[in-house]
């Protein structure tokens, strides 16, 4: 046996899975809570849960996570200083830390301006050097000829070693502000990936493990751990594209839609013929439009820690909370708290003041933290709070204030992290069922009989109705996925005539994450199709981080001169070179297409036999004989399990 570690942190678990690499069978799993704000507690504790006769045999170790995704979502990447060439600041990323210089070129790699403002970036890296961890540069149309970039980079490492990221190391696409954007997303996240990456070198090395590490990036693709630490921004989304090869490989299909119901979210997406179905635009990560290649995904703010609140009826999420049989295993105090609680008239109920929730202080955090971010009113509730879930009222009894004045503060809090909510949750709901239970059925069961009665239901009653609300927009979110074209209202109008119609996904649909069991009947209600649980579904996106592939895409764009001038210009990953003829710059193209696409697997010790490689040709118009354009994107495809 040639056995591998895959590890998956998610918002909720912690998953490892231990994989024979020769066959790709797996031998043993775990899952552990995240833990915040230490990830690396919840990687130990998911790892400790493994035979550690197993642990000693382990060649290689592959992850993926959420860690890019949330911290972009929340804002909190270091600052990073951002230089443009030849084009303004937008709005959007004024601040003290980003200027433009003049340069830049045109459509065609030619300069349109030159770079003489070289002193101004060494004045401006020596002024914000130590308020920043790194530095991005994007030059307007560097993709056509990244010398300014280069220039530049080469003026910010004389000043400093910290890291500098250019635009077009990242992207060939054109889209000035959209690299520029990548450039600088990738340059906040540097610092970030690279203490996570070093935390879990010091857990494997802590147990023993000597193994390469390789990280799953957002397109399903598997990079050796040094190029992750470059290119941070594209592991955005590994952890939905590990499930998604995971699911793939749990069942032996090369081709599936995958629905991988977690903790925070569920998350949809497609694999055809053995590779991931990658977005024509780019991964799309709070509100930020990027240029970075990634799975084509859906996204939807519903899974098994979803809370559950009412205002008249009952609403599922989009906040995510601890479900309150979680909550109630680690303090049992809260059983009492439920028994005894005070029901708040429904007229005033949010997602705040309900009779369910909870809340708690989360973690440490420092006084300079506290001062920067909190206002008064915000510090004055936090204080209140400790480890012991407390109530609504109870925070009101101890403040001398009606719950309205200090919900807004709560809900402040919550969206810092600095408190987490207890409540009601799809998960607590299938306790009370039967169907899935792991913690504390005492607590989701008096959950479910304090809400119940809002709809005049009792326990079993209100838990079955959030269960088919869960499946009915499990069903919805997969439906959308195909029929992206139509309005999400007018296909919700049509599940809920399921009395007398059925939708049916000719391809098969894989679920994994830890409950989807108990919600497959039920979906099979609304949909047609080859619906699969394969063994280890729970686990699917730390298999996924395993079975991945080393795929690299290269893109070769051939163009005729400007007007007035013959002959044609052939843009890559290394520049630009320029022919008389346009036979023999295609023939350069697939040539050094295939020569890009050797050269990287050769860095993975895979040779060409041992590699799928696939040349899509795309032809654009005519200019007489030859086209006014043409794309080559080649793609090779080496398996994890023939690394040197």
């Amino acid at each position: 046996m040639e056995l591998g570690l895959g590890i998956d942190t998610g918002g909720t678990y912690t998953d490892a899975a231990i994989m024979d690499m020769l066959n790709g069978t797996i031998i043993e799993s775990n899952k552990a809570l995240t833990t915040y704000p230490d990830l690396i507690r919840g990687i130990t504790n998911s790892i400790e849960g493994l035979n550690p006769d197993y642990l000693k045999s382990i060649k290689s170790v592959s992850v993926s996570t959420t860690l890019a995704t949330n911290t972009t979502l929340e804002g909190k990447g270091y600052p990073a200083g951002m230089i443009l060439i030849g084009h303004t600041v937008p709005k959007k990323l004024s601040g003290d830390y980003v200027i433009s210089i003049k340069g830049g070129h045109d459509s065609d790699g030619n300069e349109s301006a030159p770079l003489e403002d070289l002193e101004t970036v060494k004045e401006f890296v020596r002024k914000v050097g130590k308020r920043v961890a790194a530095f991005a540069v994007s030059g307007y149309f560097g993709v056509r000829n990244p010398e300014h970039e280069l220039k530049v980079k080469e003026a910010i490492r004389e000043i400093t070693d910290m890291p500098v990221v250019c635009g077009h190391e990242l992207s060939l696409s054109l889209g000035a502000y959209e690299r520029a954007v990548t450039a600088l997303l990738n340059a906040q996240l540097i610092p970030i990936s690279k203490q996570f990456i070093k935390s879990i070198q010091t857990v494997i090395e802590e147990k023993g493990i000597n193994a390469t590490l390789m990280m799953m990036k957002c397109d399903g693709s598997l990079v050796r751990i040094e190029e992750a630490l470059q290119k941070p921004v594209e592991s955005i989304f590994s952890g939905p594209a590990a499930s998604l090869v995971g699911a793939a490989h749990l069942t032996g299909l090369d081709t599936c839609v995958t629905v991988d119901v977690g903790g925070t979210s569920t998350d949809i997406a497609m694999i055809s013929k053995g590779v991931p179905e990658i977005s024509d635009s780019g991964a799309k990560v709070g509100g930020w439009k990027t240029m970075v290649k990634a799975i084509r995904m859906d996204t939807s703010a519903l899974g098994g820690d979803s809370q559950v609140w009412i205002k008249r009826k009952p609403y599922l999420g989009p906040n995510r909370v601890v479900p309150l049989c979680l909550a109630a295993a680690e303090f049992p105090v809260l059983l009492e708290k439920l028994e005894a609680i005070e029901k708040p008239k429904e007229r005033l109920m949010d997602e705040i003041i309900q009779p369910t929730t909870f809340f708690f202080r989360n973690g440490p955090h420092s006084e300079e933290h506290l001062t920067a971010e909190l206002g008064e009113d915000e510090k004055v509730i936090l204080d209140l709070l400790g480890e012991e879930p407390l109530s609504v009222y109870e925070i009101s009894a101890k403040s001398g204030k009606h719950p309205l004045m200090f919900a807004s503060n709560l809900k402040a809090l919550i969206q810092k992290r600095y408190v987490g909510q207890v409540g009601f949750t799809p998960t607590d709901a299938l306790h009370v069922l039967g169907e899935y239970a792991r913690w504390d059925t005492r607590a989701s069961w008096l959950g479910a009989k304090i809400l119940g009665p809002y709809l005049k239901k009792g326990p079993e009653e209100f838990s079955a109705h959030i269960k088919a609300e869960v499946v009915r927009k499990l069903a919805l979110e997969l439906v959308s996925f195909f029929a992206d074209d139509l309005k999400k209202t007018d296909i919700e109008k049509l599940i809920g005539k399921e009395a007398y119609l059925k939708f049916r996904v000719k391809v098969p649909v894989v679920l994994v994450g830890a409950p989807v069991r108990a919600y497959l009947k039920d979906l099979n209600e609304i949909i047609d199709a080859d619906i699969r649980i394969p063994a280890y579904h729970e686990v699917g996106n730390a298999v996924g981080a395993l079975a991945g592939k080393v795929i690299h895409r290269t893109e070769v764009l051939i163009r005729p001169l400007a007007a007035g001038n013959a002959g044609y210009t052939v843009f890559s990953e290394l520049g630009r070179d320029i022919f008389e003829e346009y036979g023999h710059a295609l023939d350069y193209g697939l040539e050094l297409s295939q020569k890009l696409v050797s050269e990287y697997m050769g860095g993975y010790g895979l040779e060409m036999e041992n590699v799928e490689y696939d040349l899509k040709r795309n032809d654009v118009g005519s200019a007489g004989k030859a086209p006014l354009e043409t794309r080559l994107i080649g793609i090779g495809v080496g398996s994890n399990g023939k690394l040197a």
